[in-house]
């Protein structure tokens, strides 16, 4: 009679045990609560992508440079990539910034006589900001998707410069350009829960045009995420970046024309 006992409180407890741990995970949800209260995320990434850049001359696009993500792995000198969120009920400020300075340096020989060679050193740097900021206003918020529409500014920021100095002499030339341009964009923000999981799809998409010296501008990003804990989620996402300058407006410059940044970004999400 005990033993009947005993394994009929055991079942219970097993099943009660089963029942709380479903329950905890259906708590656990990756779709953010809407709320009249302050809340903050706060995202560190690594975004390596491949960029393929046409370059222009008077009007007359000249040449096109493609790196490959190992190249700008290999050449990147410093580096800074995180985005942040602020929302209070349905409206919310976001913030990403993408900062890198990628840096190339090789000796040629060169022999312009018989018994004559000497070395030229070759120094590239490109330094190039990014910086996107929107004010978003939530569409849907439900148990299974969160949508977000946003309205904001993007600024690009580049340095290109080049130093030449040859060895064993005071030879030496640098050069250097630098442009800048604001544009305005529209957009939409996201995420939707998978099979009522704690795995989602983020995404998001914008465009603009008419600021400053761009004719189009464009980004769009989705992947998979998963939600840890209440406070961190993680995801893995592809992410692409678009610029088509106006040759015409950049003052002979012949700077980014026509550049794509395209590649994979691994990124984690801190709630507070």
């Amino acid at each position: 009679m005990h033993k009947k006992i005993f394994a009929v409180l055991v079942s219970a407890y097993a099943s009660l045990a089963s029942i709380g741990v479903v329950y905890a995970d259906q708590q656990l949800t990756p779709i953010p609560k809407i709320s009249n209260e302050w809340s903050f995320e706060l995202t560190p990434y690594l975004w390596l992508p491949s960029i393929s850049s046409t370059l222009s001359y008077k009007d007359q696009y000249i040449n096109t440079a493609d790196l490959s993500m190992n190249n700008v792995v290999s050449n990147l000198k410093s580096g800074a990539m995180i985005a942040g969120e602020v929302r209070y009920g349905n409206w919310g400020m976001m913030a990403d910034m993408v900062t890198a300075t990628l840096q190339k340096t090789s000796n040629t020989p060169v022999t312009p006589a018989p018994g004559q060679t000497f070395t030229v050193a070759n120094k590239a740097t490109l330094q190039e900001t990014i910086l996107t900021g929107a004010v978003t206003y939530n569409l849907l918020n439900n148990q299974n998707a969160n949508l977000d529409g946003l309205l904001g500014v993007r600024w690009i920021g580049v340095t290109a410069s080049l130093n030449l100095v040859v060895d064993g002499t005071s030879t030496a030339l640098s050069d250097s350009k630098a442009m800048s341009t604001v544009d305005p964009i529209v957009g939409f923000k996201g995420r939707y829960r998978i099979a009522d999981s704690t795995w989602y799809v983020p995404f998001y998409a914008d465009i603009g045009s008419g600021g400053g010296t761009t004719n189009l501008t464009w980004q769009a990003m989705a992947g998979i995420g998963k939600t840890i804990e209440k406070w961190i989620d993680v995801s893995l996402i592809y992410r692409g970046l678009y610029y088509d300058m106006d040759s015409s407006k950049t003052n002979g410059q012949g700077l980014l024309q026509k550049t794509t940044f395209q590649g994979p970004q691994l990124s984690a999400t801190f709630r507070f």
